[in-house]
């Protein structure tokens, strides 16, 4: 995909089903998720080697997050630009009553072909209003690796740093990074 310098529209759908999910949609989140890791991109979950990654191994991985989709647990919110999926993020809560009223947001990510151009400032601003507003939550976690600026992107957007654990993530032989834990009031 070539990069674009401008967006003229951003939509935003949510799928919070696996059966809405159409075949398309889903070779486009796997395209994203393959892009994003193998330039750099802090989206690695359980199930996937260090890049670079195909779409063998992403593919069940996003097929794992879609069938547990649910409208009061599980949803992607996927951001389209001119017909193409820019970006895309999962929104998640924990049953347990003790944490339910909190969600998690992970693999947040903006296609290569459309870094910035404000879309994973978008979703991350949509967020919390489906959150609260549609899945009752009031507060919002995640987890971000240090050494991408991606604590102050979330700082930006109103995001707090609760919590830090340093060397957790080690990607590369001697290239360990702390986990910082971020957390957002709704």
């Amino acid at each position: 995909m070539a990069a674009h310098t401008a967006v003229t529209s951003l939509e935003f759908a949510q799928i919070s089903r696996p059966h809405e999910l159409a075949s398309g949609l889903r070779r486009e989140l796997v395209d994203c998720w393959v892009a994003v890791s193998n330039a750099g991109g802090a989206v690695i979950p359980h199930g996937f080697s260090l890049p670079p990654v195909s779409e063998q191994e992403v593919g069940p991985v996003l097929d794992e997050i879609v069938q547990a989709l649910d409208p009061q647990r599980s949803r992607l919110l996927v951001a389209t630009a001119e017909g193409m999926t820019a970006g895309w993020l999962l929104l998640r809560r924990d049953p347990h009553p003790l944490v339910a009223h909190c969600g998690t947001v992970n693999h947040v990510q903006t296609h290569t072909g459309f870094r910035g151009l404000g879309i994973g400032a978008a979703l991350m601003r949509r967020v919390p209003d489906v959150a609260r507003d549609e899945m009752g939550l009031e507060r919002l976690g995640l987890a971000a690796r240090s050494g991408l600026g991606l604590e102050d992107f979330y700082r930006k957007l109103g995001w707090v740093e609760v919590g830090r654990w340093p060397g957790a993530l080690r990607v590369a032989p001697g290239d360990d990074r702390d986990e910082i834990l971020m957390s957002l009031a709704l």
